[in-house]
């Protein structure tokens, strides 16, 4: 399921000498429908160490989808010239002193090379947990992003079974036509193919009517499609108990249309009548449109 959501925190900075100012943090986390989990993080170097643990909360919170997790830090002062501190200072004097020690002509260091080189070295604050925090608040969102797509996503799919429903409706009625026409149709071929060869002169005509009888019952079993109708239904019953039921329903929703499919096909090959072929094509139509959503649920 696709969903989009973000969320920020902020802590200050830290240390005796440094300027007031302080350091936020942004979590933005996207997701697009996948058949699996696929996680993307994009990280600034300073939080590379949050990556197990991030990854640990987006594997708890989704099953499936590409999701792609950004984190950006920004600081901001209220001065633009950095304070160094006594240590940077004490550092920069005795890196100064040895690189004259053996170059005696190398020029002293000058205060904008000293501010330069200081630039960013005071004490910063430590955006660990404010990013922790702020990701968990982002994740909770795309939570709740992805609850609302897979309600309207529920939805569709209870229009898709509805529909279905109203298919297998109109092919029950169609049956016992079907099948005393395909019957009646039998036998009149059957009659002129004994006619044909003249086999009425040879076999009794008792025994070719009870042939023939027995023929026209097998083949009404083999182009009734009561039980694939029955069996349809079924799966529909399935599929709208767990779309009110709710929860992890992916791999199991993906199962039941294979399911659906198969049964749709079925009716499709054993159609004896253009009526029956028509609605069997108008079923897979909502099937594969269903697939295509429930490529998208959880």
């Amino acid at each position: 399921m696709t969903g989009y959501a973000n969320a920020a925190a902020s802590g200050g900075e830290t240390g005796e000498t440094a300027p007031a100012s302080t350091a936020s943090v942004t979590v933005e986390a996207r997701s697009v429908n996948g058949r699996f989990l696929d996680l993307a993080l994009r990280l600034p170097d300073e939080l590379r160490g949050l990556e197990p643990a991030l990854r640990e909360l987006l594997t708890g919170a989704f099953r499936r989808g590409k999701i792609e997790l950004r984190v950006a830090t920004s600081r901001e002062t209220d001065s633009a010239v950095p304070a160094p501190t006594s240590e940077q200072l004490n550092r920069l004097s005795h890196h100064q002193g040895n690189v004259q020690g053996w170059l005696p002509s190398a020029r002293p260091l000058s205060v904008n090379e000293v501010l330069h080189w200081c630039k960013g070295g005071s004490t910063t604050a430590k955006l660990d947990e404010p990013a922790l925090d702020a990701a968990r608040r982002c994740i909770q969102g795309l939570r709740e992003a992805r609850a609302r797509e897979g309600a309207r996503l529920a939805t569709i799919l209870l229009e898709r079974v509805a529909r279905l429903r109203e298919l297998a409706a109109q092919a029950a009625p169609l049956l016992p036509q079907v099948v005393q026409r395909q019957q009646a149709r039998f036998l009149e071929r059957w009659n002129e193919a004994l006619a044909a060869v003249q086999a009425g002169a040879a076999i009794p005509a008792q025994s070719l009517h009870e042939r023939a009888m027995a023929e026209a019952a097998a083949f009404a079993i083999r182009i009734d499609v009561a039980e694939e109708l029955g069996r349809l239904g079924s799966h529909l019953d399935e599929i709208e108990r767990l779309l009110k039921t709710g929860g992890e329903l992916g791999k199991r929703l993906e199962f039941l249309i294979q399911e659906l499919q198969r049964e749709a096909n079925t009716l499709g090959s054993k159609s004896a009548a253009l009526e029956l072929t028509n609605l069997s094509v108008e079923m897979k139509v909502a099937i594969e449109q269903m697939r295509e959503q429930v490529q998208n649920v959880e």
